[in-house]
């Protein structure tokens, strides 16, 4: 596929949810698409799995009192982009593990959000393309979250108690995996760039050098962005699991259309 021929990714959710390992993973992720769907109409939700307790240079630091100031700047943060909300699994920061219980605890929130699309991390990513290592719980909270989406969180016989407490399966339709070596759709964030930035900003435990830090951010969404010919973007590695109930509903009717007329007197049936 040449440059020319990629066009922006158009589809856009009506709700969707962000699975992070880290307070501020999703800012330095997709914090401008985010933006943009929620301009746009839609309503997300942000899921931390850590509080990012670990996430600092002094080892005499009150970890508690760290992962409070952490959750206080995503919070601020979450206003910024738009989010309807913030939950904080609170698991331990440089030690999450894919298991049970996380699984659980991120089909208890797609069952209660009811997402269209969830956006994650790429599991697949060890080592970034051009160098830089994937932190392991940017690895582990990704494969939580493809592992939570499918196929725990549709599958009605898995957490059973959790349909008993009023949250029955939910199918998510799409996956959209940030941060990969292999992404193949490009949503134009041109005019979210700023709001992306701004959020950023307000993870003051994490920035040493901010004027640097938002210029690689620049950097990072116009490099994207002239991919598809726009001033930015983000790219993603799209997985659809479902076709959206308008397209279920048009493929019906089409093979509606191709039985009535196969089944019309004098058709054969046959391709002329």
């Amino acid at each position: 596929m040449t440059q020319e021929t990629i066009s922006a990714h158009s589809w856009r959710p009506r709700r969707f949810m962000v699975i992070v390992g880290h307070p501020d993973d999703a800012d330095f992720g997709p914090a401008g698409t985010a933006s943009a769907w929620i301009d746009a109409g839609s309503q997300g939700w942000l899921v931390c799995c850590t509080s990012g307790d670990a996430g600092g240079e002094d080892p005499e630091a009150n970890p508690l009192g760290l992962a409070q100031a952490r959750e206080e700047e995503q919070r601020r943060a979450a206003q910024v982009v738009g989010y309807e909300g913030v939950t904080f699994l609170h698991q331990p920061d440089g030690n999450l593990v894919n298991d049970l219980p996380l699984r659980e605890m991120l089909v208890r929130e797609i069952r209660t959000f009811k997402p269209d699309a969830v956006l994650a991390g790429d599991p697949e990513v060890v080592v970034h393309r051009g160098g830089g290592i994937n932190h392991t719980d940017h690895r582990a909270a990704a494969m939580a979250a493809v592992d939570a989406v499918y196929p725990a969180a549709r599958n009605p016989m898995t957490f059973p108690w959790l349909h008993r407490q009023g949250l029955p399966a939910h199918r998510v339709r799409r996956l959209y995996l940030m941060w990969s070596n292999q992404p193949d759709v490009w949503i134009d964030v041109s005019a979210t760039v700023d709001r992306k930035i701004e959020a950023l900003r307000d993870h003051e435990s994490q920035l040493h050098d901010p004027a640097a830090v938002f210029e690689r951010v620049r950097a990072r969404m116009a490099e994207q962005g002239a991919v598809i010919g726009v001033a930015a973007a983000e790219s993603y590695r799209l997985v659809v699991l479902d076709a959206d109930p308008a397209e279920v509903e048009e493929s019906s009717e089409v093979q509606e259309a191709l039985a009535a007329d196969e089944s019309a007197p004098g058709s054969t049936g046959q391709a002329g």
